[in-house]
């Protein structure tokens, strides 16, 4: 990952200087040269990361008493969106794509039903594909691929292959 940040231009590392003050704990961050700038909005939660890199239009979201953690190695692609008001993790070296989103909430509550959060565990050495959705509950094991434009409601074992809008386990 040094080697990585390395790469980018000092104002890409200022970027990343100035994003990592808005974490709870935060190791080397670095932001990919380009706007909007990446954005985190916490409202009373836990932000932790370690080396990562955050490329243009990246929003982060914590609710109050949630939690976020993002592993070394990892980074997160342009105008990707992670929500978490319970808690969301993001192992190590992952390789989040264009537009993802990823949510632990439906942030409104189900007429009836109230708000039913529940926490979204991602593995180490992950590839999410452009436009893919992760959501609340899921749990995507270690070395899986999830294809561009799948929407996860379910957990995704170590190691398959999910495609399309049903995450369909291709290899596994």
């Amino acid at each position: 990952m040094a080697e990585r940040l390395r790469r980018y231009p000092l104002s890409s590392r200022i970027w990343g200087w100035w994003l990592a003050r808005q974490f709870t704990q935060a190791g080397w961050l670095a932001c990919a040269p380009g706007f909007p700038k990446p954005l985190v909005r916490n409202l009373g939660g836990v932000l932790e990361a370690g080396n990562c890199l955050f490329f243009p239009g990246v929003r982060l979201e914590v609710g109050s008493g949630g939690k976020l953690a993002i592993g070394t190695g990892t980074y997160l692609n342009r105008n990707t969106e992670v929500i978490a008001w319970k808690e969301v993790s993001i192992g190590r070296d992952c390789m989040i794509g264009w537009d993802v989103l990823i949510m632990d909430t439906d942030q409104h509550p189900i007429p009836g039903r109230g708000l039913n959060n529940r926490s979204v565990r991602i593995g180490d050495r992950v590839w999410i594909g452009a436009r893919a959705m992760v959501l609340k509950g899921v749990t995507i094991g270690d070395g899986a691929v999830v294809g561009a434009g799948a929407v996860v409601t379910h957990d995704v074992p170590a190691g398959a292959v999910v495609i399309g809008p049903s995450a369909q386990v291709v290899r596994g």
